[in-house]
């Protein structure tokens, strides 16, 4: 029975991970979309992993015994969860520690570290709490009108903070990429979330300012993080999205308030195998 409920598990998630398809519409509804179809199968499979964890290896469920096949196979599940989250969590904080190792200098009231390269780079690196990190050639190439815009960008990564959303984000990610449509929903966040940051800025500066850092980028090869964990940058997966993103800020998009609620109560639906957990004598 404990084998039936893993194979249930991953066929609803690969049928719910299959049915995603690309979306139109303005970055908020997009990210509603595309944020479950990639979290809603990975935590239907934990869910019922922990179930299975909850539950043991003896007793019945259904009339039928249970073995410990399946809950060895739970505990594996969450072993190379938890270990993988580990590793990631290794990999950014020395990203973090790296940063840390640049020259701390203040711009316009605001600390910055100062990387020494001559090819534009400007990110938020950390977790909750992150670093922002501008290259010496940002510094050189860009205008102060443009610069302020740069910094609007960044400061709408600090504000959402994307650096600690994308770090469990991308945890889900490299535990899940067996499942379809993985990297394609990844990607996509990516290019949301640098929509949604770019949005936040076109409130503080002028978009075409904006735009144009942005083509300045592109222009001049801007440096990319190795890891889009814990790093938001500028130039992260501009692209083949460069477009998109030019046409979000020249266009003004309709603002729908209501869109802004996540529909957290479909992802309850994830939370259905623990309620097998009563039926376990």
């Amino acid at each position: 029975m404990h084998l039936l409920m893993i194979l249930t598990a991953v066929a609803v998630s690969w049928i719910v991970r299959c049915s995603w398809t690309n979306s139109s519409g303005n970055w908020e509804t997009r990210w509603q979309r595309a944020l479950f179809f990639f979290l809603f199968p990975p935590l239907f499979i934990l869910m019922t992993a922990i179930a299975l964890l909850c539950m043991g290896p003896q007793g019945k469920m259904g009339g039928v015994y249970t073995g410990w096949f399946s809950y060895v196979l739970a505990f594996a599940f969450l072993g190379f969860f938890s270990f993988v989250c580990v590793k990631l969590a290794i990999s950014g904080w020395r990203s973090l520690q790296s940063a840390r190792h640049c020259p701390l200098i203040n711009l316009d009231g605001k600390q910055v570290r100062l990387l020494d390269t001559k090819a534009l780079f400007a990110g938020q690196i950390g977790f909750w709490q992150p670093e922002l990190v501008l290259s010496e050639g940002l510094l050189q190439k860009l205008s102060p009108s443009h610069l302020e815009s740069v910094l609007a960008h960044e400061q709408g990564h600090f504000h959402y903070r994307d650096t600690f959303w994308f770090f469990w984000l991308g945890w889900v990610r490299y535990c899940t990429v067996w499942l379809p449509n993985t990297d394609t929903l990844w990607h996509e966040l990516l290019v949301l979330r640098e929509l949604r940051a770019d949005s936040y800025a076109a409130s503080q500066v002028d978009p075409l300012l904006l735009a144009e850092s942005l083509l300045l980028f592109v222009s001049n090869g801007a440096v990319l993080s190795k890891s889009e964990v814990c790093c938001a940058a500028l130039g992260a997966d501009v692209g083949d999205r460069l477009e998109q993103r030019i046409d979000a800020l020249l266009t003004p998009s309709i603002h729908t308030p209501q869109s802004r609620l996540q529909s957290w109560h479909n992802f309850l639906l994830a939370l259905l195998p623990l309620i097998t957990v009563i039926f376990h004598t």
